[in-house]
């Protein structure tokens, strides 16, 4: 399907004035693969994480570094996600018992490993 720019920002205008703003680079979603068969991609879906919200812990468990885990809690933070108590005791425990005692490292696919079908 081809759009002219015009054309999409009038169907479009605030997917458009998204994907024109600066920073847009970070909501980028890369698609690795489709399914042009309904059946295969309903199969695929786990239904063990299905309105799975993942956590800050979830998220720390995908870090590397203290430092990566770190950000990510400073970003929560700043959002409201977490409030200032839980991250102060999140960020000590970082610091005193470093991320694994959140729990092993959560690899690529984890959740596609550990869902149910």
């Amino acid at each position: 399907m081809d759009f002219e720019k015009n054309e999409f920002r009038r169907l479009f205008p605030n997917l458009a004035r998204e994907m024109e703003s600066k920073g847009h680079e970070n909501h980028r979603v890369k698609i690795t693969s489709i399914r042009t068969d309904a059946k295969t991609g309903e199969k695929a879906v786990s239904k063990k994480f299905v309105h799975y919200m993942p956590d800050v812990v979830d998220f720390i468990r995908r870090c590397d570094t203290n430092e990566q885990a770190e950000e990510i809690v400073d970003y929560l933070e700043k959002r409201g996600e977490i409030s200032h108590e839980y991250a102060q005791r999140i960020r000590k425990q970082i610091r005193e018992k470093g991320i694994r005692s959140f729990g092993s490292k959560k690899e690529e696919g984890y959740y596609f490993k550990h869902g149910t079908l």
